[in-house]
């Protein structure tokens, strides 16, 4: 075919090839992504120096607006943005295909971008300052419901799309054998973001009927759980897909193969059958819950999307091992690693993401899970210290540091500032990683979640916290400015490479699918692990390391659930 549909460019650099449609989306969702992502970032700047009690910025009113937008953008509009750019470039482009109803597509993005700004409207003027989770029966303007239903229906349409496109490679034999396992990780993703708009859609449309009048009640209760399957599993959309980023980069640096890709792969299918259970641990205190649903929730079907994170935590380093003492670097227990390219940020923002995401994010996660444990920092800010080592730590620098690659390969420029990107993710790194602690500390002492003001300046009834508690907001000021610079260093280098970057050889277009394998395309595409053993020492240590931290930190949080027992 001649039309624009079956045109297609080969990456001179990376071998792998863009069909036309597919690679203007992949484009157009990740620039949306970013300006939302700065957006988000600009309104973090201005919420931490407001929890920072020593300089508490800006007044209460504001603080919750900003609040309810920096939730919003942060964690729907910039996670989701990208995550459909990646599933654009999972499916047509490893699999060498063309994009399935390309229209379609565009329609999907146009209601995503028209819902990103409707919302935002509705919550800049004031008419929507009920938080991310905007329980009922606090109402908001009508708008705001209407904006995140267009969203959702617009990462809907991006879904399916995606899963047509599996549909069109299959049928035009565009791939051998099964799909590549950065793909599979894709359609994880999918599956469980069907899941996650469909439980937003179930509570959302009724919501926004009541907004306007049509319906007389919500149940609070029933919001709460229906809610929280879209609130919380948007980060188990996150975790699949930040994960297959992890594969992705550690074939794109070092021609790594997954150690086992069947289990790699059953780890996957983990994530689809248990991993948005863990939803439940925000209802944990909820007295119209049942016991038995919330013990069955946490304390049983969520241990098995543990095993899984914990199997990718030993797959993907172990990948990487193997590959660099194929190269050579055998020496002692831990020359692979070294010897890692660390000034090359495409890899130490995947490996510094890997460590956040387990060490602060994954064993926090499974001590919140725990019904008794949940009880001493349920609603403190431990909780958002938690997401943010999950969805910022985790996920949001692993989506940078794919950038990385991705600036010279689908945009065609020459990274600007060079030394800035090598530094970038170590700044955004170490900011988020003490921003996290910090924040787990300070709710491990009792700070409220979303309080503007923990001093009660005023108040007839004054409480007083722990001279610590002011600390830890201090750090978490601090830290969190550096993550702020952080993250305004991705800005700066990605916007600018896209405007001001040297143009690279693009390669032509035509209307053939050229069998040009360069290694890049033939590590993402190719299949099999490396077999013959377990050959990763140093990363059996690491997990070792983990599983060290892991059994302390829990042990520690049941001896301080014992000093309250005296409470009752």
């Amino acid at each position: 075919m001649a039309s624009t549909q079956a045109l297609f460019r080969t990456c001179p650099r990376s071998g792998l090839q863009f069909h036309k449609s597919a690679e203007s989306l992949i484009k157009l969702n990740a620039v949306a992504a970013v300006v939302t992502l700065l957006i988000g970032g600009l309104l973090a700047l201005l919420l931490v120096l407001t929890r920072w009690q020593a300089i508490h910025l800006i007044d209460a009113d504001n603080f919750y607006l900003y609040l309810t937008a920096h939730g919003l953008d942060m964690l729907v509009a910039w996670i989701i943005f990208f995550e459909i750019a990646i599933l654009y470039f999972c499916s047509s482009t490893l699999l060498r295909c063309r994009l399935a109803t390309p229209r379609i597509a565009w329609l999907g993005f146009a209601l995503m971008v028209i819902g990103t700004v409707t919302y935002n409207v509705a919550i800049f003027s004031g008419n929507a300052t009920v938080m991310m989770t905007s329980y009922v029966p606090m109402p908001a303007h009508p708008a705001f419901y209407l904006g995140l239903i267009l969203f959702a229906v617009g990462a809907l349409i991006g879904c399916f799309v995606f899963l047509g496109t599996l549909v069109v490679a299959k049928a035009e034999k565009t791939y051998e054998g099964s799909i590549p396992l950065v793909t599979f990780g894709a359609l994880t993703a999918c599956i469980i973001a069907i899941f996650t708009i469909a439980s937003g859609a179930i509570i959302l449309i009724p919501t926004w009927l009541w907004s306007i009048g049509y319906i007389k009640h919500i149940d609070p209760a029933m919001y709460r759980v229906i809610w929280w399957a879209f609130g919380h599993s948007s980060q188990q959309i996150n975790v699949s897909a930040h994960v297959a980023v992890w594969y992705a980069i550690a074939a794109i640096v070092f021609g790594a193969r997954p150690m086992s890709e069947r289990i790699s792969r059953t780890a996957f299918f983990l994530y689809i059958c248990f991993l948005q259970l863990a939803s439940a641990h925000h209802i944990l205190a909820d007295p119209a819950v049942g016991v038995e649903w919330k013990v069955f929730n946490t304390s049983y079907a969520m241990y098995l999307a543990v095993l899984a994170s914990m199997i990718h935590g030993l797959t993907v380093p172990g990948a990487i091992e193997v590959a660099q003492r194929e190269k050579g670097f055998t020496k002692g227990m831990f020359e692979w690693l070294r010897k890692a390219p660390w000034g090359n940020p495409v890899f130490s923002g995947m490996f510094i993401s890997l460590l956040g995401f387990g060490f602060l994010g994954g064993i926090s996660g499974v001590m919140m899970g725990t019904e008794q444990l949940n009880m001493i920092i349920h609603n403190t800010i431990y909780v958002p210290g938690h997401f943010h080592a999950t969805v910022v730590l985790g996920t949001t620098l692993a989506f940078m540091a794919i950038t990385y690659f991705l600036l010279p390969t689908l945009f065609n420029r020459e990274m600007i500032l060079p030394g800035w990107a090598k530094w970038q993710p170590y700044v955004f790194g170490l900011g988020m990683g003490v921003f996290t602690l910090a924040m787990m500390g300070a709710g491990t002492l009792g700070v409220p979640r979303r309080h503007w003001d923990i001093t009660f300046a005023g108040a007839s009834l004054p409480y007083e916290y722990p001279g610590t508690a002011l600390l830890m907001l201090a750090i978490c000021g601090i830290s969190g400015v550096i993550a702020v610079i952080g993250g305004a260093m991705y800005i700066i280098i990605t916007v600018g490479t896209i405007l001001f970057g040297k143009k690279l050889d693009a390669g032509a277009y035509t209307t053939s699918i050229t069998p040009l394998r360069l290694p890049v395309q033939a590590a993402l595409t190719g299949h099999g692990g490396h077999g013959g053993g377990f050959a990763a020492p140093g990363t059996f240590v690491l997990a070792l390391v983990f599983l060290t931290a892991f059994v302390l930190y829990y042990f520690v949080n049941w001896k301080y659930l014992s000093t309250v027992w005296g409470l009752s």
